[in-house]
């Protein structure tokens, strides 16, 4: 393409475009040179030719400099100078239609005639101005293909690290490498400089700059000497080292002051001083304060340490105080050895370690060694492996607390098993002997299978001699135990509220810890608030419930905001040390719950048909999940044949059948677990469910609410129930135990949908009549719930009544809305709590 003078292009945009391909060509070219350039800069900046021999360092030189040469002596060879021609071409390609490359052409037929010269000039026209719409075009500064493995950025990285750490100032170190320059320059010269121990965390000191007499460094510092010129014109003197030095003249010299002495150099600009080497002192720590046992149970040990540049690292060496124990009972035979608790202790992850106190949380309740006396022995450790141990620390070693009796009772027995072996027949003769009358002890049923479970293998194994790994599974066992019984399982919301109350008041005689007074108060908060729930939803369903009178026989009602007062003026009590008056007050708390009752509607003289039926029904209930625990206690027995003959007289009355409450107990279970036969066993439930069955049947007889839909619906859910009892007798004298109880547990999910039913049943008929006489008249007006409310028509819990009288409506409803709105946002609230402020949210 050869070019006009007179193209209508912007001379800025071809200046800049041939600008970007020379930046190309530089780069294509000479990357190698200018890579290898910016690795020896950084090296001369860093200072590492100090480090080398000067041989070494100009030999490093030589070959870093014929590498200089090569690489730009290759990059001349490559690079070529772009022209103009090259950069409109360029330019030309980026435009749409080659506007340049037409401007430069010439007219090659038709230059005669004159309308095809006014077209070609027309057509020349056109292209011209796109030309003027011509911009510089971006190099393409890519090296890649060129430095697949990025070594330009090696030596960049190099470069920037030399120049942040570095010194411009050490390139000139160089000069005075060269043979006789030193001399020649300034004559012999020396540097030295003393590096403390890492772990201290002091700086190194220059030697030429400390002025003073005494220099105090840490024992272990490394002393570096350097001396330059003629050898033997320095030489260095010193007895702080292990062996000492005397006159040595090596160019380069290294020494550990270990002890305080003399550091001498002689020669020109010698200087001494007087080393005073101080000694790592050891580390102290000790126990700040007495341990104590958190709420949940672990142990609480305060501690505290020093050192003088910092602890590494400390233990707790915990062993058992033998001769503070008290020798009786279980612990009068000699225990069985066990080797000492050895925990780490926890250091501060940051800040200074310097001086320190943290805590020792860890949790002993299940050792052996629990709530007796220990001897605690703490240790720290620094740096330089220096170890030294605190004065030991007796005290009894911290662990949970049962506050049930039965709970302590069964936690006293594990700790005399795995005091020793020995305790074995004890331990089961004291767990038989608390058995033999289980209806007035155990709350659950469930704990006391266990117990009668644990006690039969702990007697096979003592029978046949306890071993070690035996030892620990019977002594898990009975930690299993005792928190069911402490922490319970029971459905019941009143039974939960009066364990709490009966906990918080052993607490309060026992001395808890605030921190476990706490936790007591607030498990007593959350079952007061869940018996509350229970007994409301029981006045809305019209099931029959615990009505517990007061000597008056009138009926307590009181607000949600009365007994959180109460509980917090316990609590606060409690707080202040106060007692007395805080088990007064308890006492108080406990009648007023025992006088709360909810006013069913039922009058006094009698009870109305549906509510007959729904008793009849809730005992057929009951009834069911009696003869269901009874065969998955069966189907437990197959798998460990004969282990209820050891138990039999034990066990009466509480195999279910006839079932009351939560326990189950009744007359039903006497003659299954004599029998030990799984037949037999099998067979007497069966004739118990067909029992059952029919009994049903004749409840649907007279049931109430017929022709109405919740009705209909009612005896359809009850023939479900029918179909699923017969099918449950049918595998019962099968033998399949396991088709049984699914059977059973469907029968028991069918009655309580056909219970809820046919309370919708009732409640409406209860509307469409609201006079029923004496007994069943004013039944709205008396059906309040806890907490003194009406509830609405049709058993709906709302209420028609003004809540809000004497206040500001629109400020009360505000703020109602806000507490709404913030109760949804609190994920840990159950599921079907948030679905119910949700939908409140949507209605108003």
């Amino acid at each position: 393409m050869t070019d006009r003078p007179n193209l209508p292009l912007a001379r800025t945009s071809v200046l800049l475009t041939r600008a970007g391909m020379l930046a190309e060509q530089v780069l294509r070219a000479f990357w190698p040179f200018f890579s290898l350039a910016m690795v020896v800069l950084a090296c001369l900046m860093m200072g590492v030719q100090d480090s080398l021999r000067v041989e070494l360092a100009w030999g490093v030189g030589g070959v870093g400099l014929l590498g200089l040469i090569a690489t730009f002596v290759i990059g001349l060879r490559r690079f070529r100078l772009p022209t103009r021609a090259e950069a409109l071409i360029r330019l030309d390609e980026s435009l749409p239609g080659r506007p340049i490359q037409a401007l430069l052409d010439n007219q090659a037929i038709g230059a005669m005639d004159g309308d095809s010269v006014a077209l070609w000039r027309a057509h020349q026209s056109r292209m011209a101005r796109k030309a003027k719409q011509a911009r510089p075009v971006k190099p393409d500064l890519r090296l890649a293909a060129r430095d697949p493995f990025a070594l330009r950025y090696l030596a960049l990285l190099a470069l920037v690290v030399a120049v942040l750490f570095g010194s411009l100032g050490r390139i000139g170190s160089v000069a005075d490498m060269a043979p006789g320059a030193a001399v020649a320059g300034q004559g012999p010269t020396w540097e030295g400089w003393v590096e403390p121990p890492r772990y201290t965390g002091l700086p190194t000191l220059y030697l030429a700059d400390q002025a003073g007499p005494t220099l105090t460094i840490p024992q272990g510092s490394r002393i570096t000497l350097r001396f330059y010129g003629e050898v033997g014109a320095h030489s260095l003197t010193e007895t702080a080292s292990v062996n000492g030095t005397e006159a040595a003249t090596d160019p380069e010299q290294e020494i550990v002051a270990d002890a305080s002495g003399l550091l001498r150099i002689d020669g020109p600009a010698g200087q001494d001083w007087r080393l005073d080497v101080t000694a790592d002192t050891a580390p102290f720590i000790f126990v700040a304060d007495a341990p104590q046992a958190e709420a949940g149970g672990q142990m609480k040990l305060p501690f505290s340490a020093t050192d003088d540049y910092g602890i590494v690292s400390g233990e707790a060496r915990i062993e058992l105080d033998l001769n503070a124990v008290e020798r009786r009972h279980g612990l009068t035979v000699d225990p069985e050895p066990r080797e000492a608790i050895i925990v780490q202790l926890p250091m501060p992850i940051a800040g200074d370690r310097t001086e320190f106190t943290e805590d020792l949380i860890e949790d002993f309740s299940q050792h052996a060694w629990a709530h007796l006396p220990v001897r605690i022995q703490l240790s720290a450790r620094d740096a330089v492996d220096q170890t030294s141990d605190a004065e030991p620390y007796f005290a009894e070693l911290p662990a949970r607390r049962f506050f049930d009796p039965l709970a302590a009772a069964v936690i006293e027995q594990r700790r005399d098993l795995l005091w020793s072996r020995a305790n074995a027949g004890r331990v089961a003769q004291l767990l038989r002997a608390v058995s033999h009358l289980p209806e007035d002890l155990f709350r659950s049923e469930t704990a006391y299978l266990r117990l009668r479970i644990l006690l039969r293998r702990l007697e096979t194994f003592d029978t046949y001699g306890l071993r070690p790994k035996q030892q620990e599974e019977i002594a898990q066992a009975l930690w299993d135990l005792a928190v069911l019984i402490e922490e319970g399982t029971l459905a019941d919301a009143l039974e939960r509220m009066r364990r709490a109350q009966e906990r918080l008041t052993e607490a309060m005689q026992n001395g808890a810890t605030d921190e476990e007074i706490a936790e007591l108060m607030q498990e007593l908060r959350e079952a007061t608030q869940d018996y509350m729930q229970q007994l409301q939803r029981l006045a809305q369903d019209g099931e029959s419930g615990e009505n517990p009178s007061g000597q008056n026989g009138e009926t307590l009602q009181m607000t949600q905001d009365d007994l959180q007062r109460m509980m917090d003026r316990i609590q606060e009590l409690m707080e202040q040390g106060r007692m007395a008056e805080a088990q007064q007050a308890l006492e108080e708390f406990q009648q007023m719950m025992e006088n709360m009752r909810v006013t069913q509607g039922q009058g006094q003289g009698g009870q109305s048909e549906g509510q007959q039926a729904m008793e009849g029904l809730a005992e057929t209930l009951r009834e069911q999940q009696g003869l269901s625990d009874q065969a998955f206690r069966d189907l437990q027995e197959q798998f460990n044949p004969g282990a209820q003959a050891g138990e039999s007289q034990g066990n009466e009355g509480r195999s279910g059948g006839q079932g009351r409450g939560q326990s189950h107990e009744g007359q039903g279970g006497r003659g299954d677990d004599q029998s030990g036969q799984g037949q037999q066993g099998a067979g007497t439930l069966a004739d118990r469910q067909q029992a059952l069955r029919e009994e049903l049947q004749r409840q649907q007889q007279g049931l109430p609410g017929a022709g109405t839909p919740e009705g209909d619906s009612a005896r359809d859910a009850l023939d479900r129930a029918g179909r699923a009892m017969d099918n449950a007798e049918d595998a019962l004298r099968d033998q399949d135990l396991a088709e049984a109880i699914d059977n059973q547990s469907e029968a028991m999910e069918a009655l309580r949908e056909g219970m809820r039913a046919l309370g919708e049943a009732l409640a409406q008929n209860q509307q469409s009549q609201p006079g029923q006489g004496t007994q069943q008249g004013d039944m709205q007006a008396n059906n309040r719930d806890p907490l003194g409310r009406n509830p609405g028509a049709a058993g709906s819990i709302s209420t028609d009544e003004n809540l809000l009288q004497g206040e500001d409506v629109y400020r009360r409803a505000r703020e109602l809305l806000d507490e709404i709105r913030r109760r949804t946002g609190e994920s840990d609230r159950p599921t079907i709590e948030l679905e119910y402020l949700k939908r409140l949210l949507e209605r108003f």
